[in-house]
């Protein structure tokens, strides 16, 4: 039992499967007895029944399974959960598992594919003991549809050890502060080196280190030229939704047509276009043009327009 590092007092619980003899747990309970004395206690579990168990959060110090010879035990994930949940904080799980040297074969594990698992589960100090090899009844126990050779199959000895303090747990952290002085708190100085680094006022630049830009030179050659008469003449005369009326300044040509007297149906005068966009078509035409809605035509053709379509424009 020194191996297994049992001592007298200890709670300690045996995990079985189906392949091992009761003449062999009958042994190892008793040879642990023996080392836990009358203040121990020592309890058998199946590893198919063990997530069935009653055992409270916590109860045992240590945990054997699959350490009988013919055991051929394989542990998921969920077994070793259960095990770190049962077990107390800094209690020993050791436990023998068939498995392969290397590769993946499956269902049987490598020892690092087992250690692995140990970590997710919570354990902490996973060593491996040694290997044994697989006796004959133990291989033919064992599925062959895995397809590893009998030479790459072994019996991991692995041990672990679960924390010393709960899954959960919660410690105050001791941090180091300093002492509080009682009196008011002063107020707090600012270094003037700093300060002055960081203040920049008209009196801290010499005219003769800046350059200024020249604000003419922002201009190029077509900010400079005069702008275009016809450019500034007025685009929409009037509201649309009225009686067509010309401004008061009118430059568009509107006010010399509507004072020229003509047909009562059909204007005589071709409107003159303010923009010169007007024989494109809608989609180059302003708002308010009254050539809206009529197809495109040739530049400096004669178009007649009815009173109707003026006032609608």
């Amino acid at each position: 039992m020194d191996q297994f590092d049992i001592k007298p007092g200890h709670y300690v619980v045996v995990i079985w499967d189906d392949l091992t003899t009761a003449e062999s747990n009958s042994k190892l309970v008793q040879d642990i007895r023996a080392v836990t004395g009358s203040s121990g206690n020592v309890a058998m579990e199946n590893i198919e029944r063990l997530q069935l168990s009653a055992h409270k959060d916590s109860s045992f110090d240590v945990v054997l399974s699959g350490v009988v010879p013919e055991s051929t035990t394989l542990h998921s994930f969920d077994v070793f959960a259960e095990i770190a949940r049962i077990l107390k904080p800094g209690g020993r799980f050791y436990f023998k598992e068939p498995g392969c040297i290397s590769g993946d074969n499956g269902r049987l594990k490598t020892a690092s594919q087992l250690a692995s698992l140990l970590k997710m589960a919570g354990f902490t100090e996973i060593c491996e003991m040694g290997k044994e090899l697989l006796t004959a009844d133990q291989l033919s126990s064992i599925d062959h549809g895995i397809g590893s050779p009998s030479g790459n199959l072994v019996k991991h000895g692995i041990k672990a050890k679960k924390p010393d303090f709960e899954v959960g747990s919660s410690s105050q952290l001791k941090l180091s502060f300093v002492k509080k002085n009682n009196q008011a708190p002063e107020k707090l100085q600012l270094d003037p080196n700093a300060a002055k680094a960081w203040t920049l006022s008209a009196t801290d630049m010499n005219d003769d280190d800046v350059d200024f830009i020249d604000s003419d030179e922002l201009l190029d050659e077509n900010d400079l030229k005069k702008p275009d008469p016809a450019s500034l003449r007025v685009m929409n005369c009037g509201d649309s939704k009225k009686k067509k009326r010309a401004c008061k300044n009118c430059t568009c040509g509107l006010a010399e047509e509507l004072v020229v007297k003509g047909p009562k149906d059909v204007k005589s005068l071709q409107v003159k276009s303010s923009c010169g966009s007007c024989y494109l078509g809608d989609a180059f035409r302003c708002a308010s043009c009254p050539y809206m809605g009529m197809p495109a035509f040739k530049p400096g053709e004669q178009i007649l327009l009815t009173n109707k379509t003026l006032s609608d424009a």
